[in-house]
């Protein structure tokens, strides 16, 4: 049988780097249509619900075709974690799903196919509590090559010793970060263990694929991958 699963778009309105950041344009889309058109191509979530404290992104939201749930003050802080959102959002539903997924706004170059391998990740290895995309960790951003400082300014590595044995990129070991969507079950996060719940389950994505937009130098350079080819959003329409 398959699985009941919900897309849920956190998307609250303040923003200390980009103000109304979810509704900034890039390409001429607002940041909020990227992510929401995958899903609604995806055919395999049945509600997707946007929750702001935004009256403004909850109209866009409506305007694409999704639900929307106001979000009160209280759980639209810098420090409130989404997974808090969330339970709160499932504490007032009557029926509840299987699997939630995240639709981050700020992950605009999110495909229908990521969705889509999420979502079979978890109808396919019935043992995991989670499941997110992952893409290959730039050698600069390794963690034997991270640096500190001390009081005096003095650059530290601490993982010398590791660097030691392996002072190229072959002799690391392979590491990942974070790619563009996280989903976990539903009994995970009424639980408390949050989206990263283990078992979970990794979907290797390319890297361009990934892409944060986080401040404001990030908009010309998403528009430049989207105008160059570099990554390509069949679920959105650029011709007007």
């Amino acid at each position: 049988m398959r699985l009941k699963t919900w897309g849920f778009v956190p998307a609250r309105g303040g923003s200390k780097s980009i103000p109304l950041k979810n509704l900034t344009l890039l390409s001429g889309k607002p940041l909020l249509e990227y992510g929401v058109r995958a899903a609604l191509k995806s055919h395999c979530l049945t509600r997707i619900i946007c929750s702001s404290d935004s009256q403004e992104i909850l109209n866009t939201a409506q305007s694409l075709g999704v639900e929307r749930d106001f979000r009160s003050t209280s759980l639209s802080g810098d420090e409130t974690p989404v997974s808090e959102v969330v339970r709160e959002f499932l504490s007032r539903q009557k029926l509840l799903p299987d699997i939630i997924i995240l639709i981050q706004p700020t992950s605009p170059f999110l495909l229908v196919e990521h969705i889509n391998s999420v979502v079979a990740a978890f109808e396919q290895n019935k043992f995991i509590n989670s499941a997110h995309t992952l893409t290959d960790c730039p050698h600069n951003y390794h963690a034997w090559n991270q640096r500190t400082l001390d009081n005096e300014g003095m650059v530290l590595f601490p993982k010398q010793k590791e660097r030691s044995r392996a002072f190229n990129k072959q002799m690391k070991p392979k590491y990942y970060v974070f790619g563009n969507l996280i989903a976990a079950r539903v009994k995970s996060i009424l639980s408390g263990e949050g989206f990263y719940a283990q078992p979970s389950f990794g979907i290797h994505i390319p890297r361009n694929y990934s892409f944060d937009l986080d401040v404001e130098q990030d908009i010309p350079i998403a528009s430049s991958m989207i105008e160059s080819g570099q990554v390509v959003l069949p679920h959105m329409d650029f011709s007007y």
